[in-house]
């Protein structure tokens, strides 16, 4: 019988599939790096996990421009008793960092369901089913997961902080720093005034681009922003070789333009001639599966309620880990550093052993 090479490759793929159904002790939702800590803590203590990612391993650092170094150092970052190698000794980058958690998984030996969405979550009796789908296999169908314990370790940067301006979706607009290269030679517009923007005006002026910076308030806030990156920039601007406006915000964007008004009075407007406009205003979290399954969200950044001494949310066996626990944070008070806590006390709750394990303190320079 003749056999296609597509045909040969379609039952290779259906031979390596997950099962349709399966059943697990605990489902995790999110292969960042605590997600990633969570599973190997919970496979040492004998439990079963189903670990589900809408995207690779890190996707959300993935998006990071090349190069960047987080502001926390190595050892803070650090998960699973592994050391971050770094050949001088400096803080970590976006490459580095994700090839770790790579080796960090492939060491546990940890099966992450990497590019499976979860579409729907439901809570029946005392177990939760996950509905999912494969990004990448057409074939694949729908998918369940049982299981006894879930843990939402989503992250809360899923989308950008949209400002509703006409043109915000134009050629040229961007909520995401590419790599600098893209920048070169052209006249480049960023709105925002927090690290992502401060950062980025610094990059891009050394690769080479003419940077403008346009901050809704009259002054940069030294409190929100690295205390080794504020001074750099505000020499920047001193020379002028970085532009920056105060208190204006964007009303609209046209082809080589962007209107900006005056958080003052905005009936004053100026025009900025730009290439590119890069609008660094923050990031906001996708919070489906926290209403699908009825957890209480607080506030206007929409955080989801837990027990600080478990992470479990209102609904029972349901935990919450990591920057998810932040909702669509306006100021970031919850980082990797601060959340490895939380894998202790989720794996305390679910083996019985629940014990107060009170949050890290920081110095007055805490990184994060």
């Amino acid at each position: 019988l003749f056999i296609s090479a597509t045909q040969r490759r379609y039952l290779s793929s259906m031979a390596h599939r997950e099962p349709t159904h399966s059943r697990a002790d605990v489902a995790i939702v999110g292969a960042g790096p605590i997600g990633i800590e969570l599973h190997a803590m919970l496979k040492a203590a004998g439990r079963t996990v189903a670990h589900l990612d809408a995207g690779a391993i890190a996707s959300t650092i993935a998006w990071w421009a090349p190069g960047t170094r987080f502001f926390s150092s190595p050892e803070r970052i650090a998960i699973c008793d592994m050391p971050i190698p770094s050949a001088g000794q400096d803080k970590t980058t976006r490459e580095d960092y994700i090839a770790y958690l790579r080796a960090v998984a492939r060491h546990h030996e940890l099966p992450i369901r990497t590019h499976e969405r979860v579409t729907n979550a439901a809570r029946f009796s005392a177990a939760f089913e996950l509905t999912t789908e494969s990004a990448i296999d057409a074939f694949a169908g729908n998918r369940t997961v049982a299981a006894d314990n879930l843990v939402l370790a989503i992250g809360n940067m899923h989308a950008p902080r949209t400002l509703g301006i006409p043109g915000e979706d134009s050629p040229g607009v961007s909520h995401y720093l590419a790599d600098p290269n893209e920048y070169f030679g052209k006249r480049v517009l960023i709105v925002g005034g927090k690290n992502s923007a401060v950062e980025a005006a610094v990059r891009l002026y050394r690769a080479g681009a003419h940077v403008t910076i346009a901050y809704r308030r009259e002054d940069f806030d030294s409190e929100r922003i690295k205390y080794w990156l504020l001074p750099e920039l505000k020499w920047l601007i001193e020379k002028q070789r970085i532009g920056f406006i105060p208190s204006v915000e964007p009303t609209r964007i046209e082809p080589g333009r962007v209107t900006l008004a005056s958080t003052r009075d905005p009936s004053h407007t100026q025009h900025i001639e730009t290439d590119m406009t890069l609008l660094l205003t923050g990031y906001v979290q996708d919070a489906s599966l926290f209403e699908q399954l009825g957890v209480e969200l607080v506030g206007d950044e929409r955080r989801p309620h837990y027990d600080h001494d478990t992470q479990q949310t209102n609904v029972p066996n349901l935990y919450v880990a990591g920057t998810a626990c932040g909702g669509s944070q306006h100021r970031a008070r919850v980082f990797i550093e601060n959340s490895h806590v939380h894998c202790e006390r989720i794996v305390a709750a679910i083996t019985g052993d629940a014990v107060a394990i009170p949050e890290p303190a920081f110095g007055a320079h805490e990184e994060s």
